[in-house]
This record gives structure tokens, sequence and C-alpha cells, in this order.
């Protein structure tokens, strides 16, 4: 959650984003103990706040995990000789319903 640094000569601990890589002296600490840290008596602690990212998946890692699903199942399709047909029926989206469902098969 946070890494934990050290200015020994100005008595200051500084509590920051959490590292992205291993430094000696600098120590990883998780949300319960980063929220709960008190200093020495006579230092003083600097909180910095984390940058916040959005969580999930962007609009364009989507339309890529998309793409990617489609291209995989023409491939699967075309190497069974299969054709490429669209389902007769409603649409829900992009999605069609089959009639009959799995045992029309």
């Amino acid at each position: 959650m946070a890494t934990l640094t050290f200015v020994y000569a100005d008595l200051t601990a500084v509590l920051g984003p959490l590292s992205m890589r291993v430094e000696p002296f600098a120590y990883d600490l998780c949300e319960r103990h980063a929220a709960s840290l008190t200093p020495p008596r006579g230092w003083e602690v600097i909180r910095l706040a984390p940058e916040t990212v959005p969580a999930g998946p962007s609009r364009e890692d989507l339309e890529a995990l998309a793409d990617s699903v489609r291209e995989r199942g023409r491939r699967t399709a075309a190497a069974a000789g299969a054709p490429l047909t669209v389902a007769p029926g409603p649409r829900h989206g992009h999605l069609r319903v089959v009639p009959g469902g799995r045992d029309a098969r």
C-alpha cells in the first residue's frame, strides 16, 4: 500500500506511494500499518498522497479484448471448415438469439 523512508538529518519519516523497486532502508507497509503509523518522539511524518488511477479496464482495453475474441472465433471456425454466417433472429446488443438453443444442433 505504501513505502516508508526516513530522512535522518531532518528527523522526518516519509510515507508515500508503494515503490516500484526495492530500495535499501525503505519499508513497504500494508494499508492498516500505513494508516496507524506514528513517528518517534520529535520526528515529523510527511504523508504523500498516491495518485489515484481509475479502476477497471479502459474502453480501448475492452475493444481490444472483443476484437481478439472475434478473431479467435473466426480462426477456429475457418479451421473446422464451418462457414461464417450470422445467426437469424432478434439481436440483443451485439449478440443474436439462436432459435432452438444448444439442442438444435
